[in-house]
């Protein structure tokens, strides 16, 4: 297996010259070359993104097929829509955009997963997405409770595209409605889809499907004329998901 090193000036390889399915490393592109703003714009902008663990080199990927929620398929089961119109009416509850990004990513980081002994959100990564963070590329979305965050995520943005990366809960449907409040945000920008990597069960429930890598990267390729220059999260946003009367 002949996986391209990448120095700091290196252009990253297409992502469509990643292994292929069947293979124990399926959707590696390349490593090495460095987290700078510069290096996760270009890989974004391909549709690549890093993810390895402590030890490893940076790993880079574009897995075939690519798990993505189309915003108006954002699945907006019972059990949440309660929940959202409690959150919703209650005075002490708020969504909050870019408030505290750096609470977000590493609660993130020390989030225990089922399957996962460790965190790919290294030290090295927090740094890395913490200055693209202040370079307005990527955001957090966070859910407050009495002055307190309880949960939330966070977001690269470039485009029309939206590419979700980790969530947190620290309270019971936390990150869920971080989530919700983010496709409210994505459809209320008109912007249709947000990619969610890989396949998981968790996801699929909410709504996202796979879709072919070449497909994800005619989305991702097209021009960047759409741009959304004000992230803050307004309440009348939530109507995209939930009726004025049944937010009343």
């Amino acid at each position: 297996m002949n996986i391209p090193w990448l120095e700091e000036n290196t252009p990253l390889p297409p992502p469509e010259s990643a292994q292929k399915t069947g293979s124990n490393m399926a959707g590696l592109v390349a490593a090495g070359g460095g987290l700078s703003v510069a290096r996760l714009l270009e890989a974004y902008q391909q549709g690549m993104f890093p993810w390895y663990s402590e030890g490893q080199p940076i790993l880079w990927w574009s897995p075939d097929p690519r798990m993505v929620l189309q915003t108006q398929h954002f699945k907006l089961h019972r059990s949440l829509q309660k929940t959202l119109h409690k959150f919703i009416a209650n005075p002490d509850c708020e969504v909050r955009i870019d408030s505290a990004f750096g609470e977000v990513i590493r609660h993130c980081a020390h989030m225990s997963r089922q399957g996962q002994p460790g965190t790919w959100i290294v030290e090295e990564m927090i740094e890395a997405y913490v200055a693209l963070h202040a370079a307005g590329s990527v955001h957090s979305v966070e859910t407050w409770v009495k002055g307190e965050l309880v949960g939330g995520l966070y977001c690269v943005s470039i485009g029309a595209t939206i590419f979700g990366e980790s969530m947190f809960a620290l309270q019971t449907d936390a990150s869920k409605i971080a989530l919700a409040a983010l496709v409210a945000f994505a459809r209320t920008h008109n912007i249709a889809w947000i990619d969610c990597q890989q396949n998981t069960k968790h996801l699929a429930s909410l709504g996202a499907k796979e879709m072919p890598r070449s497909e994800f990267l005619k989305q991702v390729r097209q021009p960047h004329e759409h741009r959304i220059d004000d992230w803050t999260f307004k309440p009348s946003f939530w109507q995209t998901l939930i009726t004025p009367k049944e937010t009343a």
